[in-house]
C-alpha cells in the first residue's frame, strides 16, 4: 500500500464510525480502526491525534466554507440571508459519504458522553466562524452571534433530515439546510 494513498482519511472516518456503532466508542481502539480501514496505526496518527478527533474530520473545511459563503453574500444581504449563503456554500461540499455516515454518526455520538462533548465543541467552532464572518460584514456582535447560532441549528436540522431520509440519492443537502433556516426564521417571527 502506498504511503499516502488517496482516500485514507475518509476510510479511517468510515471505519471508526462503523466500529463506534457496532461496539461502542470506548471499546474501539485506534488499532481496530486502522485495521478496518486497511492501514496502520502510524498512518492513523498522521491524520488524527486521537480517535475522538475523527468526529470533527472536516470541521475546518466546513467552517471555512460557511465563512466564505457569508463573506461572498451580496452587500445588502441581511444577516440571515448571509447565513443562507454560507449554508448553501458549505452544503455543496457534502456528498454521498456524508449522507451515509449521518445516522451511524448520530448513534455513536448519542452513546458516548465524550463524543457528545466533542460534538458540542464542533458546533461552537462553526458558530464562531460564522460570527467572525458576519462581524467582518459590519453586523453588530449580538446580532452576529444570534444569526450564527441559528445557522448552526439550521445546518444540524437540515443535515439530520437529509441523512435520515431514503429520498432520491442524488438529493443535495442545500435545500434541506435552507428549508430548516426558513422554518427557524418563521419560528422566530412567532416569538413576538
Amino acid at each position: 500500500m502506498p504511503r499516502w494513498e488517496p482516500g485514507v482519511r475518509e476510510r479511517l472516518v468510515v471505519a471508526a464510525v462503523d466500529l463506534f456503532s457496532e461496539q461502542g466508542y470506548d471499546a474501539t481502539t485506534v488499532a481496530q480502526i486502522a485495521e478496518r480501514a486497511g492501514t496502520t496505526k502510524s498512518t492513523f496518527f498522521r491524520y488524527f491525534p486521537d480517535k475522538r478527533e475523527l468526529l470533527v474530520a472536516g470541521q475546518e473545511t466546513l467552517s471555512r466554507l460557511l465563512a466564505e459563503g457569508i463573506t461572498e453574500a451580496p452587500a445588502g444581504a441581511t444577516p440571515l440571508e448571509a447565513i443562507a449563503a454560507g449554508l448553501g456554500r458549505a452544503s455543496s461540499s457534502m456528498g454521498p459519504i456524508n449522507r451515509a455516515l449521518g445516522p451511524r454518526l448520530k448513534a455513536a455520538v448519542a452513546a458516548s458522553t465524550e463524543l457528545q462533548e466533542r460534538d458540542a465543541l464542533k458546533s461552537v467552532g462553526l458558530a464562531a466562524a460564522m460570527t467572525t464572518a458576519l462581524i467582518a460584514r459590519g453586523v453588530p456582535g449580538s446580532t452576529a452571534h444570534l444569526a450564527s447560532e441559528i445557522g448552526v441549528l439550521a445546518f444540524k436540522r437540515g443535515y439530520a433530515e437529509w441523512s435520515g431520509t431514503d429520498r432520491h440519492a442524488e438529493d443535495e443537502l442545500a435545500p434541506y439546510t435552507l428549508a430548516a433556516l426558513n422554518e427557524l426564521r418563521a419560528a422566530m417571527a412567532s416569538l413576538g
